[in-house]
């Protein structure tokens, strides 16, 4: 296998990681808002590809363990961020209409000064002057306003409470995110540091064997044939090699991208690829698991909580409504010549003709409570198939891992053997190159296979709602 083609593989791998996360699948399907209070916010798969960068660049390379990576990630991605900047308006939003619950007092201070000209007012009368005053008043006064019953208030209050406690979950949703997003680009660039250093050994042996069928030619023992059969060999591994270097330092950049460190800053990763043999949990219990603990889940149950109080509000809209309206102030014209003088008004509303109205907004947030009804049953199956999705790519991968060791092993003994016989002289070089390209095949595969074994257990670990336990998943719990 190529490396172009082993970068494909890894890198649709990686595409697919994320099209399984059922969180991004919510993100794409819960975009919707409740009106008036929006409902929880999501964020895009791509705001997890990016951060705030923090820190200044050092002139020495740092260390990087996938600890530091993904606490980095924690503190500096974007999806992050932009949960907790997400979670704060929804707690605006519920707190504004909190106070439509509440009474509202206001104090106004007045003072006033007029001069009246009664001939443009419409008076003329003989003898009596033009104009009155000036004279001037002032006016404390203090006004209360109070909608004793609201249930359409109420109602929305209640939407936007759910609506405040969903992106409260979606935000510590977005914690589990960060951890698969910066995890799955940990382990792509070990996987290439992995690669490179296969592709620089296979660098080396191309090497050897073109030394060799030189020799060999300029000795008369072999054909110009085998000598032009190696310089091709070793050509395109330096191809590969270059191309691997490239894909590498991509990757690294996408690394440093997702958890907020800047771009110049170079680091190197201290954490080797690990492997661990996975003992298979109940099927049964897993899902019984990640349905209580997805908080992604939670967060579209409190969206369907938020979307029956909406239905709920536009039903209310029918009711009747008491407000109460009242002031107490002093007025005159100083403070030493005023008096106390106060209003007080009670309001009684019902709506007697507005049915196209009452029927339109009933109808809207009916279809918002069918949709978001619909994504939770779909989020409920899609818990399901993520988790069952997980076990089979882990016990697929850990075979792989298997038969790849292996088949490294056996490749590597048929490489010596056939550049023995070749040096022997029993051989030409064609199986030296057949052996050669078993070689890098077999570690492609071993690399590719270690890390579809460590993303599925990622994305197990995501699936069941512990993100934060990475470490246990990665250890083979």
């Amino acid at each position: 296998m190529s490396l172009r083609k082993l970068s494909r593989r890894i890198r649709s791998r990686a595409c697919a990681v994320f099209a399984a996360v059922p969180a991004l699948a919510a993100i794409a399907v819960n975009a919707q808002t409740l009106p008036p209070p929006p409902a929880a916010p999501q964020q895009s798969a791509s705001s997890f590809q990016g951060s705030v960068a923090t820190g200044e660049v050092s002139a020495q390379p740092i260390g990087l363990s996938l600890d530091d990576a993904i606490r980095r990630g924690l503190k500096n991605n974007l999806g992050i961020i932009l949960s907790s900047v997400q979670t704060s308006g929804a707690r605006g939003q519920r707190l504004s209409e909190l106070q439509a619950l509440l009474p509202s007092v206001d104090f106004n201070a007045q003072a006033t000064v007029s001069e009246v000209d009664l001939p443009a007012e419409g008076f003329r009368i003989p003898g009596f002057p033009k104009t009155i005053g000036p004279f001037g008043y002032g006016d404390l006064r203090a006004k209360l306003s109070w909608s004793l019953v609201n249930v359409n208030s109420l109602r929305t209050y209640l939407a936007a409470r759910h609506n405040f406690a969903a992106a409260t979950l979606t935000a510590q949703d977005a914690r589990d995110m960060v951890v698969l997003t910066v995890g799955n680009a940990y382990l792509l660039v070990l996987a290439d540091q992995t690669q490179v250093s296969s592709v620089e050994a296979q660098v080396a042996t191309a090497k050897v064997s073109l030394d060799q069928a030189v020799a060999n030619h300029q000795a008369g023992t072999a054909p110009l044939l085998d000598e032009l059969r190696a310089r091709v060999d070793a050509q395109t591994t330096d191809q590969e090699l270059i191309a691997a270097r490239n894909s590498l330092e991509k990757d690294r950049l996408s690394l440093a991208r997702a958890i907020g460190l800047p771009l110049a800053q170079q680091f190197t990763l201290t954490d080797e690829v690990p492997y661990a043999a996975f003992d298979r949990p109940d099927v049964i219990a897993a899902i019984r698991q990640a349905q209580l603990s997805r908080k992604d889940l939670a967060a579209l149950m409190e969206q369907t909580r938020a979307a029956e109080e909406q239905r709920k509000a536009a039903t209310a809209d029918r009711y009747p409504t008491v407000k109460f309206d009242g002031d107490y102030g002093d007025i005159g014209p100083t403070l030493g010549h005023s008096h106390g003088t106060g209003d007080a008004t009670g309001t009684f509303s019902v709506p007697l003709f507005k049915e196209y109205g009452l029927r339109g907004e009933a109808g809207v947030a009916q279809s918002q409570l069918d949709t978001t009804r619909a994504q939770l049953s779909d989020m409920n199956a899609q818990i399901d198939a993520d988790v069952r999705d997980a076990l089979l790519d882990i016990a697929s991968a850990q075979q792989e891992v298997e038969v790849a060791r292996s088949s490294v092993g056996l490749a590597n003994e048929a490489l010596s053997e056939a550049q023995q016989r070749y040096k022997a002289g029993v051989s030409d070089n064609l199986a030296v190159s057949q052996a050669q390209a078993s070689v890098a095949q077999a570690n492609d595969q071993y690399v590719t296979s270690l890390y579809r074994d460590n993303v599925a257990k990622l994305s197990l670990a995501r699936a069941l709602g512990a993100g934060q336990d990475y470490k246990n998943y990665l250890g083979g719990k």
